[in-house]
């Protein structure tokens, strides 16, 4: 890797982003206890097999990746096998993919893929699914096997893969160290005259010197386009005393970064600075808040409070937030667990979540300060500082 970066992890100290640090991925004896906890929780919820599709949690319970199409890829997991479903001239190349050691199912081309899962299945016997198939997949099986054997899966899946190991945790504090540096490089490179365009074309040639691969995705706005949580379609140009709102990640060994910045890059209007100082003060919340055993949307209502405390809102109403508090991150940019209302799930020690409470006041200007936070096992940890005032974006 070329060209590595420094920059402070959350203790502060500096973290420097190199090829000799970079953690190791994920091996086949993590992979091999997952299946073990996935095992466990089939037995508690009576089910007798899962099938995982061609998605992200068949690469966490295989390390098979595998991109999804008409044909039907994934892997069964009953009490005491694994077996990989695929079509049969598929076969040599899977063989040659890293992935944990099953047996695999083959299917030709003129066969029915859901009537061979039927048959592994046996009679009588109950099908969880990977809540990331698709629907056609779903039609298929629930022709060859009775609906009331098919359950939903997502949530003893998405339960499984929300609490992080070490080694994710690692994998994630390596990505994100990366995206901090990369913020600090895009806070030095803007300019007058320079285009939205040209800034992510800068943050994916970053990413990719830092730590190997590009970004998952850039968003960089000038001035009222940052009350567009998403950003706009069209390319902008920088003027001097813009708002400055730049949102991005990069994915290391199958984990994702994620972190938003937004300031100024000359003295902030009195507005502005209210509204980031609110925003700053909704983010602590958020983290004060985090502790284990609460609900996931205590901390989205923590933020709403701050928000409503100042005049904003209340609820989703603008100015104020206009969406959740934070998603959960890992594989998947967006997964388990959500901060939002509703969400009664408890925080556990391992859950890593963004904090990210977005002020957005309409036609004129939004700040999104966004952070991830890991659940420790006597509170949350930020995988990065926040941001220290509207002109300084960095602790």
């Amino acid at each position: 890797m070329s060209n590595p970066g420094s920059c402070p992890n959350e203790s502060g100290e500096i973290a420097v982003t190199t090829a000799s640090n970079r953690p190791a991925p994920i091996g086949e004896e993590e992979r091999k206890g997952r299946i073990s906890r996935l095992r466990a929780a089939m037995e508690a919820a009576g089910t007798d097999a899962v099938l995982v599709g061609p998605t992200t949690s068949l690469t966490y319970f295989t390390g098979l990746v595998w991109h999804p199409s008409e044909r039907l890829v994934g892997a069964l997991i009953t009490a005491d096998r694994l077996t990989y479903i695929a079509p049969a001239f598929e076969v040599s190349k899977i063989e040659t993919l890293e992935r944990i050691e099953g047996d695999i199912a083959a299917w030709e081309e003129h066969e029915n893929a859901a009537a061979l899962v039927a048959r592994l299945l046996g009679r009588q016997q109950t099908l969880a699914l990977d809540d990331a198939l698709p629907f056609f997949v779903y039609s298929a099986l629930a022709r060859q096997i009775a609906p009331e054997r098919l359950t939903d899966g997502g949530p003893m899946i998405s339960a499984l893969r929300a609490v992080k190991s070490p080694a994710e945790i690692a994998l994630m504090q390596y990505a994100m160290d990366a995206t901090l540096e990369v913020h600090r490089r895009v806070h030095a490179l803007i300019e007058p005259g320079i285009r939205a365009s040209e800034v992510v074309r800068f943050i994916e040639e970053t990413h990719r010197a830092l730590c190997g691969s590009g970004s998952t995705f850039a968003i960089c706005s000038f001035g009222a386009a940052t009350s567009l949580p998403h950003g706009v379609d069209y390319d902008q140009t920088y003027a001097e005393g813009d708002i400055i709102l730049v949102d991005t990640g990069t994915i290391v060994g199958g984990y994702q970064s994620d972190m938003t910045r937004t300031y100024v890059k000359s003295e902030p209007s009195a507005e502005f600075a209210r509204i980031w100082a609110i925003e700053r003060e909704a983010q602590q919340a958020v983290f004060d808040a985090a502790k284990p055993g609460v609900t996931a949307e205590t901390l989205d209502d923590a933020a709403r409070r701050i928000i409503a405390a100042h005049g904003l809102g209340p609820d989703y109403k603008l100015p104020g937030l206009p969406h959740r508090a934070g998603h959960g991150l890992g594989m998947d940019i967006h997964e388990a667990p959500f901060i939002v209302r509703g969400n009664t799930t408890p925080l556990v020690p391992g859950m890593c979540f963004s904090n990210e409470p977005m002020i957005v006041v309409p036609d004129a200007f939004g700040v999104r300060l966004e952070d991830i936070i890991h659940m420790g096992d006597s509170g949350p940890i930020w995988f990065t500082q926040p941001g220290k005032s509207p002109t300084e974006p960095f602790a």
